[in-house]
């Protein structure tokens, strides 16, 4: 598998199961657990601004922020959404960019004002991997309140958005 296919499983993986945490997120009144709850939007809202963030370096646009987080924490519906269309970029990006690009290193500035340089196929991962590390946070604090939890696993996400993959197994399953 190529890299710009494995990423594409990735950010593929990241939007479903994004969209899995907002809808049990959801699921909380907005007067049930409001601390746990601002939590892990402030956590969910970070995530937003770090995809935000890299998508400007990948594309050498100003980002704007100022840090890694917004002074204000946003509803959940508009989160929600706001999650989704940066999801959306990530995978429209993927479609454009080719392998050549994936191995050139950008300079940037971090937003602490550290200088610092990666290829754009490692901003990808990082944008992948950080996502999913976030969201165990906050499934963390949905078991606390002993909220329904998503299944956030990369096998589960590709056992359910591929069912076939359960028809080739080999007579030998170990």
């Amino acid at each position: 598998m190529s890299a710009i296919a494995l990423l594409r499983e990735m950010f593929r993986y990241n939007a479903w199961a994004n969209a899995a945490f907002f809808e049990k997120l959801a699921l909380l009144g907005p007067d049930q657990h409001m601390e746990e709850r601002h939590v892990a939007l402030r956590l969910l809202n970070h995530c937003l601004a770090v995809n935000r963030i890299f998508a400007a370096h990948l594309t050498g646009a100003r980002h704007g922020y100022a840090a890694d987080n917004t002074p204000e924490t946003p509803m959940l519906e508009e989160l929600s959404a706001a999650v989704a269309a940066s999801d959306r970029w990530y995978l429209a990006y993927l479609e454009n960019v080719s392998e050549a690009e994936l191995a050139e290193t950008i300079a940037f500035a971090f937003t602490d004002g550290d200088r610092g340089s990666m290829s754009r196929q490692e901003m990808l991962t990082h944008a992948a991997i950080h996502g999913a590390y976030h969201r165990g946070e906050v499934g963390r604090i949905l078991r606390q309140i002993s909220a329904p939890l998503p299944w956030d696993t990369f096998a589960v996400f590709l056992h359910q958005t591929e069912p076939l993959r359960r028809e080739h197994v080999s007579a030998r399953v170990a």
